[in-house]
């Protein structure tokens, strides 16, 4: 069948490829834990206040989330092996002087330029793949085994972070990004196929790119930093404003524009519209949950690093097997159907963590709930992505995946802002001891019981997808 079979480019070892493109996610996903890990020793080490410590992750937050949208244009417009390396090289350069940094203007320049070099990174190889991987069944495993390394990262980054840094030091949580980065830079010129060469002159849209850039990079500014400094500082306020005037000039300048950045026309796929809204919703309650598990573990039970490190090992192997069965359902069933499916599973397990958030509480007691949430969570987080890029030209799946991955760093932001507001309101005035690990424990149970609210909605929205026929996927297997 024409429609599903593979594009002219695939290359021989279509096996390697999906390796090294799961590798990077694990790079990626690596990153965000072992980095959380180090930063007392960081802001120890450095002369870092208790105010400033948080830039050393919402550097990388605010220009990763800023510059999603330009990185997915960029592998369209550029070529996605190249735009791959590239973000690999500025990976390991940014790890490297943030390794070596001397104080902390430094370090956060480092994980700025590191932002960057995520934003480029990960929506080239979410298109990479979308590329070599034809639209069903060969897509659907592939994005599994892709989400499945990143699932996988979590957990090897809280445990790397705690040995590294207890070993040699938080410069040693840097200067392994910069070895794995290195050897997937080598392994992309033999297990990536070259990119098309270019038959048309595209230009970059420079109009468009600096207005969503800056706009992009202002609202996630806002939002990472709004619980912080408080909704109403001038400089929150300021942002805000400024980024709805950026991002209104950047949809008037797309539907004038003869070679947008991101074709409106884009908008009218039910099933990219669709997968956006959830990426969006399921960071703003499943992507916030391993905050609130943090607290719970930490400020709640006096678990040390090193153990709450052990105690996400449960849940990110549930997640990791999600993520798998994910596939399996969506080739059986449809991406609609697999969709429902795992947000009905997220939802029950959130539900079932609630009851065992209390001072006392054991392990065990909340050990179901972190098993079904998580494999409701990996279910769903495969589906999306298959949504994301179904129905998407080859030529297009950069934008695409820059899209849906805006959509995703959006959400947590606001999701994560919003829950964090609403489960501390009981916190205040309170300096320590069994009062203040009370409201936390409340505070956490509230935030479970809100997050599986708002994932009914992204339930909803699943709702409105297209009903596909089961043997399409299964189609795939055998042109």
């Amino acid at each position: 069948m024409s429609s599903i079979a593979l594009p002219s480019d695939t290359h021989r070892s279509p096996g390697w490829s999906l390796t090294l493109l799961a590798f990077a996610q694990l790079i990626i996903s690596l990153d965000i834990n072992i980095v959380f890990v180090a930063l007392p020793e960081i802001g120890a080490g450095l002369g870092f206040s208790e105010q400033t410590l948080q830039w050393v992750v919402s550097a990388y937050t605010v220009f990763c989330g800023g510059f999603l949208l330009l990185g997915g244009r960029a592998a369209d417009l550029l070529g996605q092996r190249r735009v791959f390396i590239f973000a690999l090289w500025l990976y390991a350069l940014s790890s490297m002087i943030g390794g070596l940094a001397w104080n902390p203007e430094v370090i956060i320049a480092a994980r700025a330029v590191q932002g960057i070099g995520g934003a480029l990174l990960f929506p080239s190889t979410l298109s990479l793949i979308n590329r070599l991987f034809a639209e069903g069944a060969p897509r659907n495993r592939a994005l599994a085994i892709w989400g499945g390394a990143g699932a996988s990262g979590l957990t090897l980054g809280s445990l790397a972070g705690g040995f590294l840094t207890g070993a040699f030091g938080w410069p040693s949580v840097f200067f392994v990004n910069v070895l794995l980065a290195s050897i997937a830079i080598v392994a992309a010129f033999f297990m990536i196929p070259k990119d098309a060469p270019r038959t048309e002159r595209r230009s970059f849209d420079l109009p468009g790119t600096l207005t969503v850039t800056a706009g992009a990079t202002l609202l996630v500014y806002a939002l990472v930093q709004g619980p912080e400094d408080g909704w109403r500082d001038t400089s929150i306020v300021t942002s805000v404003v400024l980024s709805v005037l950026l991002l209104l000039a950047f949809v008037a300048i797309e539907s004038r524009s003869r070679d947008p950045l991101m074709p409106i026309r884009l908008f009218g796929n039910r099933n990219l519209a669709a997968g956006m809204a959830i990426t969006f919703i399921y960071m703003g309650t499943f992507g916030a949950l391993p905050y609130f598990l943090t607290v719970l573990f930490q400020s709640v039970h006096d678990y040390t690093a090193l153990q709450t490190g052990l105690a996400f090992i449960v849940p990110s192997v549930a997640i990791f097997l999600g993520t798998q069965l994910g596939a399996r359902l969506a080739n059986r069933l449809s991406t609609r159907g697999t969709l429902v499916a795992g947000s009905l599973v997220g939802i029950v397990g959130t539900l079932a963590m609630a009851p065992a958030t209390f001072v006392g509480a054991g392990y065990a007691l909340i050990v179901p709930g972190l098993v079904i949430s998580g494999l409701g969570q990996g279910i769903v987080w495969t589906a999306m992505w298959i949504a994301a890029s179904s129905g998407v030209a080859h030529h297009e799946q950069g934008i695409a995946s820059g899209m849906a991955s805006t959509t995703l760093n959006v959400g947590n932001a606001i999701g994560l802002a919003v829950l964090v507001a609403l489960a501390n309101s009981g916190v205040s005035g309170l300096h320590g001891g069994e009062p203040l690990r009370s409201a936390l424990a409340q505070g956490t149970q509230q935030a479970f019981y809100l997050a599986a609210a708002g994932m009914v909605l992204g339930l909803l929205i699943a709702l409105t997808l297209p009903r596909k026929a089961a043997n399409l996927a299964r189609s795939a297997e055998v042109a």
